[in-house]
């Protein structure tokens, strides 16, 4: 008995879409894969681990392997020049890759990451560094229900936009943010002293953002985290390294997610989707958390809620 002819058509079919497969993007994005080019500093140690796990997510997003190309510092080639004139699909991390998109008009069409560019950022596309304001205090909000209050203190010169962000999560998440100014260490160290003797443990948290100007490692850091353990005070960072340290949680980026999303707005650049102006903040973000200290705050985390962590300190 003959078969219709439509059912020989399906293997055909099957056949045709597994032979594209390796033409197409993830995330649903029907298009030709093409070759995107990252740009990025020589880095030794652990620190190189992070640029392999990025290019690894531009790969996997865009399947197909990017060309790597090592920014060597104060140096522009005629070659990086020539790459730079194409415009799209390049990718530059880093502060060296920052100064090619600050200082010539022929990298209007880099996509930066890897680096907080403050003000400058908002004529570039990009991610940055600073963790997603939103994501830090859901967590917040997850870890304990009963905080009303958000404490911060902000430079408003390299951080309006980081808190614009917290205040919307903020609203979403029906907390109140109570920020206070400061443009320097002196007055960092007063806005702290304020806000601390006005603290309620029971329902007030403190925020470290990113900010060189407001927080400091050897002597103000360790201060606020005397005067927060005395009091009970939940406080949280936008740095993992001061979880090490004794703040409750953090967050630090996974550069294999971060990969791909860079990846997706070079691929977008490429096929001219419009793309707005400004960094966008990190959004993939890992956790860090300190036990210590939760057991301190009386936090008694089940091993499925630690397990939600992807770093604990101190370390066992």
């Amino acid at each position: 008995m003959l078969r219709p002819a439509v059912t020989s058509a399906v293997p055909f079919r099957r056949l045709l879409l597994l032979l594209l497969l390796p033409l197409l993007c993830v995330h649903g994005r029907y298009s030709y894969a093409q070759q995107l080019t990252v740009l990025h500093p020589e880095l030794a140690g652990p620190y190189r681990n992070v640029v392999t796990e990025i290019l690894q997510g531009v790969e996997e997003y865009s399947h197909t392997r990017p060309r790597s190309v090592v920014l060597a510092p104060m140096q522009e080639t005629p070659d990086l020049r020539a790459l730079l004139k194409a415009g799209k699909g390049v990718i530059a991390l880093g502060r060296q890759g920052l100064k090619l998109a600050s200082s010539t008009e022929l990298a209007s069409g880099l996509v930066i990451g890897g680096v907080n560019p403050g003000s400058e950022g908002d004529q570039l596309v990009g991610i940055s560094m600073t963790p997603d304001p939103a994501q830090l205090l859901a967590l917040l909000k997850n870890l304990l229900p009963g905080v009303r209050r958000v404490m911060v203190v902000y430079n408003p010169q390299n951080g309006e936009a980081q808190l614009r962000l917290a205040r919307e999560a903020a609203r979403t998440l029906g907390l109140d943010l109570s920020a206070l100014e400061a443009g320097d260490l002196v007055s960092a160290a007063r806005a702290y002293e304020a806000l601390l003797s006005s603290s309620d443990g029971r329902r007030d948290a403190l925020w470290l953002p990113q900010d060189a100007t407001t927080i400091e490692e050897t002597t103000l850091l360790p201060l606020i985290l005397r005067e927060s353990w005395s009091r009970n005070l939940p406080v949280f960072s936008s740095s993992v390294l001061h979880v090490k340290k004794g703040v409750l949680f953090g967050m630090y980026p996974d550069n294999l997610q971060l990969g791909r999303d860079l990846a997706a707005l070079a691929v977008a650049q490429q096929s001219g989707e419009p793309l707005r102006r400004g960094m966008l903040p990190l959004s993939a973000l890992r956790s860090a958390l300190n036990s210590r200290t939760a057991s301190h705050l009386g936090l008694n985390l089940s091993t499925s809620q630690q397990k939600q962590f992807d770093a604990i300190f101190p370390e066992l």
